[in-house]
């Protein structure tokens, strides 16, 4: 699969290296913002779609964003995510710097749109760790993925403001024990990299749907 147009120049895939470092050395006072990028009050604190697959979860966040086409012009671009099918829409160099080999594509491709309770979302190449399972899916509308270990949950949420508008709210739930190393592992170090990551992907899914409609 070729490179796609719409990944990040090594320009930016620096910035978002530095993003990374300057998200972890202030995260203690910018966790509050960043957890909500994007997100309305009412998002933020409504219930949705996947959030009883981990009910009392130790880390939380709710971001979105607003992409100029309907849902279903949205819902093909998740269908495909995952290491070894579309991509999850980041800084792909950053992401293969770590081993995971992903190629984020820049089309809908058809071979990747049947998703089914159960399947596997990779984040790095078939035989290591992590992955996640797809634990619910509302065609149009909503994909869980589940992670156990520890109990995760990452869930995709389509919401159409009107015919040609859609939010696409992203959450993640999180419980794990709150030792010393899982405190510094998953909070101080994982969930500020996640959301420069994930930010990413968000504007990386509005670039790609918004220009495909439009062309």
């Amino acid at each position: 699969m070729p490179n796609s147009k719409f990944n990040p120049t090594i320009s930016e895939e620096v910035v978002g290296a530095l993003a990374i470092a300057g998200s972890i050395v202030t995260s203690p006072l910018t966790r509050a913002w960043y957890s909500t990028w994007g997100a309305t009050e009412t998002e933020v604190s409504k219930s949705l779609p996947g959030d009883d697959q981990v009910a009392n979860p130790v880390l939380v966040s709710t971001r979105a964003i607003t992409i100029q086409e309907p849902a279903s012009e949205v819902w093909p671009w998740l269908v495909q995510m995952g290491q070894g099918r579309g991509g999850l829409y980041t800084y792909e160099r950053l992401e293969n710097l770590a081993g995971c080999d992903m190629r984020n594509a820049d089309q809908i491709l058809p071979e990747y749109q049947h998703l089914v309770i159960g399947d596997k979302v990779r984040l790095v190449p078939e035989g290591r760790d992590p992955y996640f399972i797809v634990s619910a899916i509302e065609p149009g509308r909503a994909l869980i993925l589940a992670g156990d270990d520890p109990p995760t949950t990452w869930a995709f949420i389509l919401e159409p403001i009107d015919d040609h508008t859609t939010r696409l709210i992203v959450r993640w739930r999180q419980d794990y024990e709150p030792t010393p190393a899982n405190v510094i592992g998953w909070r101080l170090v994982t969930d500020p990299i996640t959301f420069v990551m994930e930010r990413k992907m968000l504007q990386g899914i509005k670039a790609r749907v918004e220009a495909s409609s439009s062309g």
